[in-house]
């Protein structure tokens, strides 16, 4: 019986971090979404318009960071690098926008934030559709899978 306690303790806490780990997933899509929907907002004549996207694009940023510290579940062990990439990504992006736009406009800069930008949005979109139980897509996309019976354990020297 203490046996069974310890058991379903240990599966409790693993669902409640599973469950805090979605919660946070959640909240940051949603901020994207947000975020997303304030620069498509930007009037492209206004004089704040460059301020106001760096800004977002600051925000977003953060938001990635944020994203990629969180304590991944094992359940979704296998999106873990992509979760570091897109943060590393977006910050490329953010900190290319930030020298395409700071200073006198500069068209190849801004490209290569937007390359930088597109590749983070990309493995995001990824990390969604694993957390939907989905199997990922998309151009670029790998995905291996491991079949159970084909594990083995360490074999002898004799077995070697």
């Amino acid at each position: 019986m203490l046996l069974g306690m310890i058991l379903s303790g240990c599966q409790k806490e693993t669902n409640d971090e599973l469950e805090s780990y979605k919660e946070s997933m959640s909240s940051f899509y949603d901020k994207l979404s947000y975020l997303d929907e304030a620069i498509n907002g930007i009037d492209p004549e206004s004089e704040t318009a460059v301020a106001q996207l760096l800004g977002y694009l600051d925000e977003m940023n953060e938001a990635y960071k944020s994203m990629a510290e969180l304590t991944i579940p094992d359940e979704f062990s296998g999106i873990s690098d992509i979760a570091v990439e897109a943060a590393d990504y977006m910050e490329m992006a953010d900190q290319f926008y930030h020298e395409a736009y700071d200073n006198e406009f500069d068209s190849d800069t801004e490209y290569l934030a937007g390359q930088y930008y597109q590749r983070a949005c990309s493995r995001v979109l990824v990390m969604l559709q694993v957390l939907h139980g989905e199997v990922p897509s998309g151009e670029g996309v790998t995905v291996t899978t491991q079949d159970s019976i084909q594990f083995s354990t360490i074999g002898t020297s004799s077995e070697e």
